[in-house]
């Protein structure tokens, strides 16, 4: 019980119980530090209470329980095997052996039989079918490895039946080599990439049989033609999708001629990333009026995203940007050479075979001509120049250029990331790079 109040204490309070501040001798406020400096004393604080220490408790735990469920409901924030080691300050292969379901080399992650990117974390609620069109290629699937200085684009021998003229189309997995020491596991026709090139005259009446050797369905489109509608191979809208194992035979006659390109239309995303495409040329019935020109070289565009010996679809997604680029199925300096002489005419057919990116192609040593797009030519009156020209997914511009002068002369892309490989230039440039080598008259 407390003393009777004193004159120097209000409200009957003992020395140095008022609420919130120090008091002095007597009761006065203190006005100067305990070591007598003078400097003004902090205030204290009111206590809290018993009760009101356990409701903060209380409240502080509903409030985290309810975080963790709300994060086991809605959030997947599964993170690949490289960005966790990082996490932990280890590398992407020591360190982790105790974790389950950690597969692969140097970073990826394995889950539900997938290999997901490196340092990829999962969006909430994603769909399966969007994992696995994300994952890179199965390497234990692959029968195949192509050798080191396999070319793509060769052209496809036909055999003719009853007037028909017939070609063997057959997709499986592969491994071939952009560069001599860089090799991607590809989505291919015929065991190379780009396929197969089909060459055919307009008015031809064509039956190809796909055989189809994926661990996927799959189809085949043949873009920009016009074809009755059930051989267009749009999957799941004009045909059923040919299942591993299985065979279509789309047939039809050729009615336009110019430069064309055929691809998968199952999952293109995935499928035409990894590779699954070729060229269609259709040359005309009765040649027309177009300039003339000495050499043809046909040139195919894609990406590739290849992380830590993993291939995995070149989707523009973050921390899944291509890292090569390939003109025909090789970067620079492995691609193609093209030889003249100064007066030689060339006919480029650009293909967008790409699938995410728009790619500025420019030659060095003058500009061409635009004789042809997608297919149709340009009338001789409506034809004019250019040095670079957009090649967007899908799109088909065929070009005459002209040697002038004695040199080594390049075709490249302009933006300047699509001509390194990995970052890094070799010889001068990379990737989406080749050579035309003029040779004096």
């Amino acid at each position: 019980m407390s003393s009777p109040a004193s004159p120097g204490q209000p409200g009957g309070l003992p020395e140095g119980d008022m609420p919130g501040m120090q008091m002095g001798p007597g009761g006065a406020p203190a006005t100067g530090a305990p070591d007598g400096s003078g400097a003004a004393a902090m205030p204290m604080a009111p206590a809290a209470s018993r009760p009101e220490i356990v409701a903060v408790g209380v409240l502080s735990l509903v409030l985290l329980a309810a975080g963790v469920l709300l994060a086991s409901l809605f959030g997947d924030f599964r993170m690949s095997r490289g960005s966790m080691g990082e996490m932990a300050g280890m590398s992407g292969t020591g360190g982790m052996a105790g974790m389950s379901g950690m597969g692969g080399a140097g970073g990826v992650t394995q889950m539900g039989g997938l290999v997901m990117p490196p340092g990829m974390i999962m969006a909430p609620g994603m769909d399966p079918q969007a994992q696995a069109d994300m994952a890179a290629v199965d390497l234990a699937k692959i029968r195949y490895t192509a050798p080191a200085d396999a070319r793509g684009d060769q052209v496809l021998p036909a055999r003719v039946e009853n007037g028909v003229k017939v070609f063997d189309l057959e997709t499986s997995l592969i491994r071939w080599n952009i560069l001599p020491d860089v090799q991607v596991a590809a989505y291919a026709f015929n065991r190379q990439v780009p396929g197969p090139r089909i060459v055919i005259t307009q008015g031809d009446r064509v039956r190809i049989n796909v055989r189809n050797n994926l661990p996927d369905p799959t189809s085949v489109h043949w873009h920009g033609l016009i074809l009755p509608n059930e051989m267009d191979g749009a999957a799941d809208v004009t045909q059923p999708p040919i299942q591993p194992g299985e065979s279509f035979t789309y047939e039809f006659t050729v009615q336009q001629a110019g430069s064309y390109v055929y691809h998968s239309h199952f999952a293109p995303d995935r499928q035409q990333a990894l590779g699954l495409y070729g060229a269609l040329i259709v040359e005309p019935k009765a040649p027309p009026p177009a300039p003339a020109y000495d050499k043809e070289v046909v040139i195919q565009l894609q990406e590739w995203t290849v992380k830590q010996g993993y291939t995995f679809p070149s989707m523009p997604m973050e921390g899944l940007l291509p890292n090569f680029f390939t003109i025909n199925g090789k970067s620079y300096p492995s691609t193609e050479t093209v030889q003249m002489k100064v007066g030689e005419r060339l006919r480029v057919r650009f293909i967008g075979s790409n699938t995410a990116f728009i790619h500025p192609m420019h030659i060095h040593g003058g500009p061409f001509t635009i004789v042809e797009t997608d297919g149709n030519p340009v009338p001789p009156a409506a034809q004019f120049q250019k040095d670079t020209i957009n090649i967007g997914p899908g799109e088909r511009y065929d070009v005459i250029w002209e040697a002038r002068l004695p040199g080594k002369w390049l075709i490249h892309c302009h933006i300047n990331h699509h001509i390194t490989n990995d970052g890094k230039e070799e010889q001068g440039g990379g990737g989406l790079t080749m050579v035309i080598n003029v040779a004096p008259s």
